[in-house]
């Protein structure tokens, strides 16, 4: 099952089926012109992970890290599927990274990885929309990473078993292809960042651990339509304004 969270017709937020189309919550479907489709899940934060595929650290020149080499983003990041995100003012190099995003289900600590599924509610697609013009100039990635809207996630939560293994990542922006990957190339697996994650700091229920991208990263230019598919998730669908 797909999960999607909306707010119906009367204003109410609903939580309930994902049909692709449409979605339906208490034996009532709508279309999805008669909802506002939200971020399908509210963390208390997004655990991101860096250089996860070799090809991505290599294209940056960099190596791949010993262990997961890890960053935070908040809930001010949160952007929805149909959202438009505002770029930071005067930045050059404003980038997309598809990810696939694992929604946390229940409250995790010290969680040993042969276990770590057992605390996953499902999956998802994240652009992680990085600025890399202060990235490259700070440590802590706040300016570069956690500026309002800079993690659209969406369109809804897959239960795990709709993913596989070697499930397919990709962006296209203004419909060209710009990075394909499968999930099996990350360097640390889902449940190897939920168990050292969870050595550091409890994950909520609805936390988001975004698991790096594939190479194929690039700048945006101002009125670019993202997507951001996974395998058995869907699309994820944005757009990007310079303010």
């Amino acid at each position: 099952m797909r999960h999607a969270r909306f707010r119906d017709p009367s204003g109410a937020v609903r939580r309930g089926e994902w049909h692709g189309d449409s979605v339906s919550f208490a034996g009532e479907t709508y279309d999805l012109e008669e909802v506002d489709l939200l971020a399908p899940t509210e963390p208390n934060k997004l655990v991101c992970v860096g250089r996860n595929y070799v090809a991505h650290a290599e294209e940056h020149d960099t190596d791949v890290p010993d262990r997961p080499l890890l960053f935070l983003k908040p809930p001010n990041t949160v952007a929805g599927h149909g959202d438009t995100v505002t770029l930071p003012t005067g930045k050059e190099q404003v980038e997309w990274e598809a990810e696939l995003g694992v929604i946390i289900e229940k409250q995790a600590k010290h969680v040993d990885a042969a276990d770590a599924m057992e605390y996953v509610a499902g999956y998802t697609c994240v652009d992680d929309v990085s600025n890399r013009d202060d990235q490259r100039s700070e440590s802590q990635w706040v300016r570069g990473k956690a500026f309002d809207g800079a993690a659209p996630v969406g369109p809804c939560i897959a239960d795990p078993e709709h993913v596989p293994e070697d499930a397919t990542i990709q962006t296209r922006v203004n419909g060209e292809v710009q990075q394909d990957a499968t999930i099996d190339q990350m360097v640390f697996d889902v449940p190897t960042l939920i168990e050292e994650i969870t050595t550091y700091m409890t994950l909520e229920p609805g936390d988001v651990v975004a698991t790096g991208t594939p190479e194929g990263v690039g700048p945006f230019d101002d009125g670019d339509t993202v997507e951001i598919e996974v395998e058995g998730v869907g699309v994820l669908e944005h757009e990007v304004r310079q303010d």
